[in-house]
């Protein structure tokens, strides 16, 4: 079985036993990642080489049982013009798809950082290829307060507060405003308001609030004062904490936002993005040797502390690199310091993709093998300690993997025998490599339990995540009809039980306070109102983590956390005896098709093929694999292959049920290429595919996922983008 393109021919390799290693990769590793490890170069492609030997055929049996079941569950379909639920029920048990769920799981995972197990708060996801995006995400554990409401929809433009050029004090004094008003719900006051205070003062090692019409009054618990920074009779800075999650108000004033405020307040200094999901996986788009070692150079930037970039702002040019951590004085006169950075997960790849980045026996190596290796390597240089500089991830000596697309609990424990294999190899202490399940497939869904249980030791997340794992739901039951329309899709009981089921499941599993249980993106960056509308849904849920587009977005978002106590709502759910199952099992086949008109059919067939060239010629031209695409009504979009994988399924499904044609499709392409081309036109980087569609390799790319769409393995983009973009790196080097 072969997910990849074979043009290593032309590469220069260095043989090392079986392994043939591009030089880049090679020399990188040689020369930054191993130096200061605790292993040796020896050691290192011997136990390389052994973990490929013993998972390779693994890997391969995994992905044949993968086509297997899919195979019969088509076939089923195809039989059949009704489904009977529990004789559909049946037939998955009977063959291994839906396996029995064990009675009782309880996590074990050990030596978890505070940011995953005990407090609750937003995630950033953010491809790691690009330097400048990861050092945002990492430093944005902590954001402005002031920055973020000034800059985005909360604060409306109407009344003069409008927010372009130079500074508005009006749209100023409403931030202020607002801040105040949110202050109330993050340094709740035993009496009265922050919109009245006068002073904040620090007196006999508590917080007393002077408010505006006389009185005083103090925080709610006392406790929630944490420290402070500079003079305690006058202090720049006074933390406070609530629902575990802390706030910085800083102090100055002569600062011109400052100056009108009574408290001299400048700015509230939120803890904001608590992780980072730093992504190998859908919004990269890496697909050779050269690519592949630029993600790990910048995770081992990361795992050393070391990351820089200079940008450019102006006339000016300075170098961003990793924040440090943040010190204050406690009410008692001690020290105590703060990470100020987020805690940084890494997202390897799945299981289907190959790389010839390194060949194993003369074949591409299987991506996932090589990226649990590799990133796993650089991580030592944290969890040992082997570099000078102060900057830290885990501070409990773990190093955190999120694997995806993983189908079923047999996937879950090959990749747990994988990390034991890998702890081997570098030396660690069993467990320390910890794992994040991604529950967006559906077998995965429909077993979750048995698939933590496969990995009780070392769990640390689970999330949902609605537009890959409709994917895969659209491409598992392809030929049992029509799939409802997207729009319907979210709103019928199969969602809502996978997104309740997954907390429950998690919860019963024991996850609350050891490990993250997540929701998925919101996938508009300039809409941070709407943002503030619907997010709060998701810690109601009983999720403790959800995913934001922005260093802005998790800044606003981490005020939900302050709204709902999360782990308050987990108690409450934990007797829950919901699994969902019959609801994830019930196909969500259209029932209103017949009363859709030929204009709404048309704008549904429009809106994704925008979608999925709008994206797709990004990835395949110009190798951006995450980026905010306008769609059909020029809104931007935070897209990676997920967008891609439900769109171009969606349409799979529709021209094999005869709900569309190919011809209809192809006009669609043709139209929609010219607009994406239109949408791109100031973009100097951008490489159109018109005038000549039939000669755009992206333009392509995008025909053949929704063509040959029903062919591609569990849905998945990913083989179809990396020919092409393998095709189109050659093309744009001759």
């Amino acid at each position: 079985m072969q997910h990849a393109s074979h043009n290593h021919t032309s590469a220069q390799r260095v043989t090392r036993g079986k392994l043939a290693i591009a030089q880049s990769l090679y020399d990188f590793i040689e020369q930054s990642a191993l130096p200061g490890s605790a292993i040796s170069s020896d050691d290192f492609w011997t136990g390389f080489e052994s973990v490929l030997s013993e998972f390779t055929p693994q890997n391969k049996a995994l992905l044949a049982k993968r086509d297997d079941l899919q195979q019969r569950i088509d076939d089923y379909h195809q039989q059949r013009d009704t489904i009977e639920p529990n004789a559909y029920k049946q037939f998955l048990i009977d063959i291994g798809y839906l396996v029995p769920s064990p009675d009782d799981v309880e996590i074990t995972t050990a030596n978890v950082d505070d940011e995953i197990a005990t407090i609750a708060g937003p995630q950033l996801v953010v491809p790691i290829n690009n330097a400048r995006y990861a050092l945002n995400a990492v430093n944005a554990r902590w954001g402005s307060l002031y920055d973020a409401l000034y800059g985005s929809d909360i604060i409306d433009e109407n009344d003069g507060k409008t927010k372009g050029g130079q500074y508005n004090p009006k749209r100023g004094a409403a931030v202020v405003q607002k801040a105040r008003e949110w202050l109330d719900t993050i340094a709740p006051l035993a009496d009265g308001t922050h919109q009245d205070a006068t002073a904040y003062e620090i007196i006999d090692g508590k917080l007393v609030v002077v408010l505006e019409h006389g009185g005083t009054t103090e925080l709610k618990p006392v406790s929630a004062l944490v420290g402070y920074e500079g003079d305690i009779a006058q202090p720049i800075a006074i933390l406070i904490e609530h629902h575990g999650l802390h706030a910085e108000l800083q102090f100055d004033p002569d600062h011109p936002v400052a100056k009108d405020d009574p408290t001299g307040l400048k700015d509230i200094l939120l803890e904001s993005a608590l992780t980072t999901i730093m992504d190998c996986e859908d919004s990269v788009a890496a697909v050779d040797a050269e690519d592949k070692t630029v993600v790990y150079a910048n995770w081992l930037g990361l795992m050393q502390g070391t990351l820089s970039v200079d940008v450019a702002k102006g006339d000016k040019t300075f170098t961003r690199d990793m924040n440090p951590d943040r010190a204050y004085t406690t009410s008692n006169g001690e020290r105590k310091s703060l990470s100020g950075r987020s805690l940084m997960f890494v997202r390897n790849v799945g299981h289907l993709m190959q790389n010839d980045a390194i060949l194993f026996d003369g074949e591409p190596v299987f991506e996932g093998l090589m990226d649990g290796v590799i990133t796993s390597l650089i991580g030592t240089h944290d969890v040992n300690h082997t570099h000078d500089n102060a900057v830290r991830n885990s501070r409990h000596g773990s190093i955190y993997i999120v694997k995806p697309k993983m189908h079923g609990p047999e996937e879950v424990a090959m990749t747990n025998a994988l990390f034991e294999r890998i702890e081997s190899l570098l030396k660690l202490p069993a467990n320390t490599i910890k794992m994040g399940i991604m529950d967006e497939e559906r077998r995965t869904s429909v077993n979750l339990k048995a698939c933590i249980a496969a990995a009780a030791t070392r769990v640390v997340f689970i999330n949902t995540g609605f537009l890959d794992r409709t994917g895969d739901e659209i491409h598992t039951s392809m030929h049992a009809g029509a799939f409802a329309d997207k729009a319907s899709l979210k709103k019928m009981p199969w969602i809502t039980a996978y997104e309740k089921a997954n907390v429950v499941t998690g919860l019963t599993c024991g996850l609350s306070g050891k490990a993250q249980i997540g929701k998925g993106m919101w996938p508009i960056p300039d809409q941070m109102a709407s943002m503030m509308s619907a997010k709060i849904g998701h810690p109601q849920s009983g999720a403790n983590t959800a995913w934001v587009p922005s260093p802005t977005a998790a800044t606003l978002h981490a005020y939900h956390y302050h709204q709902c106590d999360v782990f308050k709502v987990q108690q409450q759910l934990m007797n829950d005896a919901f699994d969902g199952l019959d609801d994830l099992l019930r196909i969500p086949l259209a029932t209103n098709l017949s009363e859709m008109t030929e204009d709404a059919i048309q704008r549904e067939v429009d809106n994704n093929v925008q979608g999925i060239l709008g994206y797709v010629v990004r990835w395949v031209h110009q190798g951006i694999g995450c980026s905010k695409v306008p769609d059909i009504n020029d809104v931007g979009l935070m897209e990676d292959r997920a967008t891609l994988r439900i769109s171009s399924q969606h349409l799979a499904n529709w021209l094999l049920q005869g709900v569309i044609s190919k011809s209809q499709v192809q006009a669609s392409l043709d139209r929609m290429a010219l607009l994406v081309d239109e949408q791109n036109q100031n973009d100097p980087n951008y490489i159109p595919m018109g005038p000549d569609l039939s000669e755009s390799i992206g333009f392509n790319a995008a025909c053949e996922l929704i063509f040959n769409g029903c062919e591609q393995p569990s849905g998945y983009t990913e083989p179809l983008l990396h020919a092409k973009r393998l095709e189109m790196k050659a093309k744009l080097a001759n």
